[in-house]
Order: C-alpha cells, then structure tokens, then sequence
C-alpha cells in the first residue's frame, strides 16, 4: 500500500462512498495522486488486437464514467483505463444509496447504474486529452430507450476515433 493510500484511505472511509470516489477523482483529475513508482516489467507488455499494452492490468469502466481523471489514473501504472459507460444522453443512474462498503471484505458493492453526463460531454473530453496511454470507452443505451441498438451505433459512430478500443455494454 503506498504512502498515500495509508494517509488519505482512513479519511476517505470517513465519508460516504460516492463522496469519497468524487473526492477520489478530483484529486486524481488534478494530479493530487503521486504517479506509481513501480518498476515497468517488459514481461509483461502485450499485443491484443494490434494494441500494445504496457501491461494486462486495466482499470475497468465504471470508475471514470465521465473521462475526467484518465491522465492521473495512467499515472498509477494501469496498462489501459476504459472510461463510461457512456450513453447518449445524460442520465442520473440509480437512486441514492448506490455505492456501499464491505469493511471486512475490503471491497464496494457498485449499483451506481448508468449515471453519466452523455456522449458529447464525453467527446468533449477525450477530444481534450493528452494520449499518454491505452484508453477505451465503454457505450451503453439509455434506460429509457426504445432502440438500443441505435444508441450503441451512435456511441461507436461518436467516439471510435477518439479511443483505442470500445466495449459495449449490454448488461446494463
């Protein structure tokens, strides 16, 4: 566990989960977070699907839905960062309480739902990012849609040419 994570982890458990991983991404979309400082293990990069990856550990979607804090979230030694899931227009996801904490587990229960501020709020800020790294983008269609499949062309039609590679989410 880094020097970081021991100080601010305890303050961050203080606060209600989402409050936390708002502060969480703040700092990180700020630079608060110091980079990692972890040897790059050339063992570990990896081609897939004409990729190179400086290593197979990514972060998934779910925790940047809105491609704020990628730049910092690199920084950590991830060997990609997908962002979203995205859908085309904003919506507010699920009902709060949505993020709750497992102390004994270490772990967090997720059912934020779809909550992000749209497809061209997300091209907004992919259009202004640094490309230090591996990113990808997770598209999903609105809870409300009545053509799914129209929402996810719309998310690959978007956003293909501003990512390294797109999921589509059909779980949610």
């Amino acid at each position: 566990m880094t020097g970081w994570y021991r100080r601010a982890g305890p303050l961050l458990r203080l606060l209600a989960p989402e409050t936390a991983h708002r502060l969480a991404l703040g700092a990180l979309k700020r630079g608060l977070v110091p980079a990692s400082r972890q040897p790059v293990f050339p063992v570990l990069r990896t081609r897939v699907w004409g990729i190179d990856f400086a290593n197979p550990i990514g972060l998934a979607a779910g925790f940047d839905k809105d491609a704020e804090a990628i730049e910092g979230l690199l920084a950590l030694g991830f060997g990609h960062v997908e962002v979203g899931g995205v859908t085309p227009r904003a919506q507010p996801g699920n009902p709060r309480p949505r993020l709750f904490r497992l102390p004994e587990d270490e772990a967090l229960i997720n059912r934020l739902g779809l909550n992000n501020r749209g497809l061209a709020a997300m091209a907004a800020r992919l259009d202004g990012r640094r490309r230090s790294g591996i990113v990808g983008v997770n598209v999903a269609a609105n809870a409300d849609t009545t053509d799914a499949v129209a929402d996810y062309v719309a998310g690959l039609e978007a956003l293909h040419a501003r990512v390294d590679y797109l999921a589509v989410n059909v779980s949610s």
